[in-house]
């Protein structure tokens, strides 16, 4: 997937984070770290195991409807504490506020460079 692709698939996954009312979106860019799974990590809190299943099937949708992108895989929908999304380029995590707190997961990448998104009201 080329620059242009990554950022039209991440700024879909925002739109559809969003357009379920999904928050605390944070975008890690890890392009100019070496050796990482991935180019972006995406993150977001749901407020349910309910809400987290309807922003994971809205970010898939965006995706393809607009980025003509489908995950590799998606784990996590079970238990929906944490879900995540594998996009191979970009890995989604779409979180319980609880779950997030516990692992912190954008401070693992301390020198990627870190966007939050405005929250949507």
């Amino acid at each position: 997937m080329n620059t242009k692709q990554e950022e039209k698939l991440v700024d879909n996954i925002i739109k559809g984070i969003q357009e379920k009312k999904g928050y605390d979106i944070t975008v890690v860019d890890l392009r100019n770290i070496h050796e990482t799974i991935c180019n972006y990590f995406i993150i977001c809190k749901g407020n349910s195991p309910s809400h987290l299943e309807a922003i994971v099937e809205s970010i898939a949708e965006f995706a393809r409807k607009y980025a003509n992108e489908k995950p590799t895989a998606v784990d996590g929908l079970r238990n929906a504490q944490w879900v995540a999304m594998d996009y191979t380029d970009v890995i989604v995590h779409v979180l319980l506020p609880e779950a997030h707190d516990f692992y912190d997961i954008e401070n693992l990448w301390t020198d990627a460079q870190i966007t939050h998104i405005e929250n949507i009201d």
